[in-house]
Order: C-alpha cells, then sequence, then structure tokens
C-alpha cells in the first residue's frame, strides 16, 4: 500500500520542476540574458571573421634588394616570426609574443636587379643599409592591411548573419579592438635581441653563415644593417650561379628521386633531408645504408624519423646496419626495405639487396675465403645474386642500390642505372661492358648475367651507370677525424615518362664547423658534364 508522505512528495517534487522549468524560461527571456546572447554571438561572429581575413588575405609583397618578399600575418598562440629562404630552409625567431605570427618568403628574386648588385659593391651596400627601412616600412603597411581586412571581413560576415545595423556596427568595433589589440601586444613584445638566438631548420641547420653572424646584430644594433647587406650578398650570389647551370626543366611527368647513403646516426641529416623533399618536389628517396654506426638495439630510435621525410623510403642495409636496424626501417609506415627484392614505386622499378658483410669495426672484417680469387668475395656473390634476381623477374628493372660499390660489377649490363655508397665520396662512372654471348637456359651461370636478348639469341647488355653518393650524414662522428670534416652531399635524381636518367643535382654541404653549400647540376648527355659549383660563400 502506497503511502500518502510518497504521494506528497511527488507532488512537492513536481511543483519545484514546474518553479525551475518557469525560472529559466524568465531568465532565459530577460532582457539581460538576451543582451548577454546577443554581445557574445557578436564577439565570436567579429573573431571568427578577423580570423578568416587575416588567414586568406593579410599579405604583403615588398623588395628587399634583389628579392620580392611576401609577409603574411596568421593567427598564432606562440607568436614569433618564420624567415623561408628556399631551398636553403628557414630560419624561426622567437620575436614577440602572441597571437600574432609574422612569415617572411624571400623564395621571388629578380635575377637582373641580382647581377646588377652583385658587378656593383655599392650597390650591394645600398641595398644592405636600404633593407632595414624596407623591412619596417614593409611590416607597417601589413599591420595596417591587416587591421583593414580584419574589420570587413567581420562586417561582411556578421552582415550575412544578423542583418541588423547596430549588430553590425557592433562586430566591426569588436574587430577593431580585437586586432589592435593583438597588433599592440605584439609590438610592447618586441625582441629585438632574438634574432642572435635564431632556430634554423633545413639547408641552414649547417649552414647558418648565410645569414651573417647574428650575435653581433644584438651586441650593436647599428650594425643591423650591414648583416642584412651580407644576407643579401650571400644568397644572391647562390641564386644567380644557380641561374646559369645547365639548363633542365623537368616536365609535369617527370619522377625525382632523392639519393642518400651512409647517415650515421647524424640527427641534423633527417632535416636536410625534409627540405630537399619539399623543395625539389621529391617523389621518393632511396637509402644505400649505413644509417647507423654500430647496428646495436640502441640505434634503432635513429629510424623513427623516416616517416617525417613524408614519401617512400627505400633502404638497403649497409655493413654498419645490422639485422636488428633493418628490421625497425621496416617498421616504418612510409619505408620499404629491399633484400634482394623488387618493388615499384611512381612507375620505376627498383631491386635492391644488403651488404652480406656486417663490419661495423673495421679492426674485425673477416677476410675472404679465398683471397687470391676475387669471384670468392661475397660482395660479388650478393651482387650476382641480384642480378639473378632481376632476370628471375621478367621485367625490367630501371634501378639497382647495392651498398658497396664492389657489389655492382655483376649488374652490368642488367640495369641501366646502379646507385652505391660506402665510399663516402661522389663518384660517377660507367661499369665496363660485360662481354655478350649466346643465350643459355642456364642463367647462374653466367658471373655477368644480361636479360636483352637479340632475336638471333645474342645477348645484348644495356650501358649501366655506377653513381656512387658521399655520405648524407658527413661519416657521422668519422667525419671528423680528418683535417678537413666530410662534406654532406645527397643527389637529386631526374628520370623521364621512359624510366630514363636526364639530370641530376649533387648538393654539397661542409662538414661539421663549416658553412658553404653547393650545387652541381649535370644534365645526361650534355657537352659539358661537368659544370661549376653553386656556392653559398660563408660568411
Amino acid at each position: 500500500m502506497t503511502s500518502p508522505n510518497w504521494f506528497r512528495h511527488m507532488s512537492t517534487a513536481r511543483r519545484q520542476v514546474r518553479n525551475a522549468a518557469a525560472w529559466t524560461g524568465r531568465a532565459y527571456r530577460n532582457r539581460w540574458t538576451r543582451r548577454v546572447r546577443i554581445a557574445a554571438a557578436v564577439g565570436l561572429i567579429s573573431i571568427g571573421g578577423v580570423v578568416i581575413g587575416t588567414m586568406l588575405f593579410a599579405h604583403a609583397d615588398i623588395a628587399v634588394g634583389p628579392f620580392r618578399a611576401e609577409m603574411s600575418i596568421s593567427p598564432s598562440v606562440q607568436g614569433g616570426t618564420e624567415v623561408d629562404i628556399p631551398p636553403l630552409g628557414s630560419l624561426h625567431l622567437d620575436s614577440h609574443d602572441g597571437p600574432i605570427h609574422l612569415k617572411v618568403n624571400l623564395g621571388s628574386l629578380d635575377q637582373s636587379r641580382t647581377e646588377a648588385l652583385i658587378d656593383d659593391p655599392a650597390a650591394i651596400s645600398s641595398a644592405g643599409e636600404n633593407a632595414v627601412d624596407d623591412v619596417r616600412t614593409g611590416v607597417m603597411r601589413l599591420g595596417v592591411r591587416t587591421l583593414g581586412i580584419a574589420v570587413l571581413s567581420a562586417l561582411i560576415l556578421s552582415a550575412l548573419i544578423f542583418r541588423n545595423i547596430r549588430r553590425i556596427a557592433a562586430a566591426g568595433v569588436t574587430a577593431l579592438v580585437v586586432t589592435l589589440g593583438s597588433l599592440g601586444l605584439a609590438a610592447a613584445t618586441l625582441r629585438p635581441g632574438s634574432i642572435a638566438e635564431p632556430r634554423y631548420e633545413g639547408l641552414l641547420v649547417n649552414a647558418p653563415a648565410v645569414v651573417g653572424d647574428a650575435r653581433r646584430i644584438a651586441d650593436n644594433y647599428g650594425k643591423y644593417a650591414d648583416q642584412l647587406q651580407q644576407i643579401v650578398s650571400n644568397v644572391s650570389r647562390l641564386y644567380t650561379t644557380v641561374s646559369s647551370l645547365p639548363v633542365y626543366e623537368p616536365a609535369g611527368n617527370t619522377t625525382r628521386i632523392l639519393h642518400v647513403s651512409d647517415l650515421h646516426l647524424n640527427p641534423s641529416s633527417w632535416g636536410l633531408i625534409r627540405t630537399v623533399v619539399q623543395t625539389f618536389d621529391i617523389d621518393a628517396v632511396v637509402d644505400t645504408g649505413d644509417m647507423v654506426d654500430w647496428g646495436s638495439a640502441a640505434e634503432t630510435n635513429y629510424v623513427s624519423s623516416i616517416p617525417s621525410v613524408g614519401v617512400p623510403y627505400i633502404y638497403v642495409r649497409g655493413n654498419h646496419d645490422s639485422g636488428i636496424i633493418q628490421s625497425a626501417v621496416g617498421r616504418q609506415k612510409n619505408a620499404i626495405v629491399l633484400d634482394d627484392k623488387i618493388t615499384t614505386i611512381d612507375g620505376l622499378t627498383i631491386a635492391g639487396i644488403g651488404d652480406p658483410e656486417f663490419t661495423p669495426d673495421k679492426t674485425t672484417a673477416p677476410e675472404p675465403a679465398n683471397a687470391d680469387d676475387p669471384a670468392a668475395s661475397p660482395l660479388l656473390a650478393a651482387g650476382n645474386q641480384l642480378a639473378q634476381t632481376i632476370e628471375a623477374s621478367g621485367k625490367p628493372v630501371d634501378i639497382a642500390m647495392v651498398h658497396d660499390p664492389a657489389m655492382a660489377p655483376p649488374l652490368s649490363g642488367v640495369v641501366p642505372l646502379v646507385l652505391a655508397g660506402h665510399l663516402h665520396h661522389r663518384e660517377v662512372s660507367l661499369l665496363p661492358a660485360p662481354t655478350p654471348g649466346p643465350a643459355a637456359s642456364d642463367a647462374s651461370a653466367s658471373p655477368t648475367p644480361t636479360p636483352a636478348i637479340s632475336a638471333d639469341g645474342i645477348r645484348t647488355p644495356v650501358p649501366t651507370r655506377l653513381m656512387v653518393e658521399g655520405s648524407t650524414g658527413g661519416a657521422g662522428l668519422r667525419g671528423l677525424e680528418k683535417e678537413e670534416p666530410t662534406p654532406l652531399t645527397l643527389s637529386v635524381l631526374y628520370f623521364d615518362e621512359k624510366h630514363q636518367l636526364k639530370a641530376y643535382d649533387d648538393i654539397q654541404l661542409g662538414g661539421t664547423g663549416q658553412s658553404n653549400v653547393e650545387m652541381q647540376r649535370n644534365v645526361i648527355g650534355a657537352d659539358d658534364a661537368q659544370t661549376t659549383p653553386t656556392s653559398a660563400p660563408p660568411s
């Protein structure tokens, strides 16, 4: 039987719920509550308009020396300034606090003005002196432009939503206050001395001298013009010399492959690789081994940077890389390990095999089974094994990857291009052609198998180019053992729609403690294959 108290409690609860609902309704309809809701909506819409307008239209072009610099402002929590100098990379300055971020792109160069500056030292000096005023004027003009765009964007967005003149005006005023406050905060927290401690990314990690001695700027701000003059001079010389390289215009269907090798645990190699991948629009990276020094489990963390490259990463094991390292590379989402295997990337068919010798300590390198018999070399045996795998595949292979160039001879006539590393210096040559002979049913009997067979049953070998890469890691700590540090090198290979190598760019950075940058353009079949290096002179 239900207690009367229970009914009384239920009745009281219902009255409380009705009273709460009535109070909530009155509060919601209260004019002050309604004003707060409208004010919040106006504020959100105005801020949204400021953000959209700033991101889309807050940019301006200015002339700084021979450059057409594009300056832009974007919303940011941390603030700061980023200066892009393609293809060298970028530098980041903790110049001010948020909520706006300034970006300066020096990507456009007037070649005629650059040549005029280089030919006239007085013009270079004048450009450096005027650069300070150019930058200051550009920043002020960009600030005014940003203020106008932010207010206009907020007015347009609020007009589309509210259709009420008072609310539209309120949104405009809010946008004006927010934008002025943001610009004022950036100006109030400006730190000119931050230029003494820039953070470098890309090629600039290993060539900071291209921007001059930044610490002197902090010590004596009056010398800022001299430092800007140095930027204009060094980078202008780099761009001007690049324009004189042999002409090769990659077509839209060109495949670009970045060849790296012998990273040897150098952490700066990854920043260099990422910059070249982005700047040259690389389709894939091929690594011909010696990623680490000792092949230990402790070194496996180094390969975790492979996904940051952002493109397929094809790898063969070097003599410093153990099976543990090879497995760690294989676990990376964009990595492809070739160990007597074939893969296809962007239309290019690539075969590769790991180094059969694991010799991280050269003092304990194993002796061949028969030192008097070159055929007994495990390196030649591995190369011959890859050649047989290519023949057995029944399809043409465009590139073969090995670590040691001593593995390449059996691939002569089998593939048009062999990539290798190991030597820590750059070499390009044609492998001696194998002696043509009748096609045999036992392909393994030939030490130099050749897949091309004519109608009369005679094998026709293809010319094979061997390209040995230097050390993209500057040989690691080994690079410091000599008087001159080992430079960091890597190459961009250009393939046409027929998968033929048409040109390649050799990029070299001075080793640890040096600051020169060189790029050499080589066009296959050009009369002058060796070109004058392009250099960014050290400051």
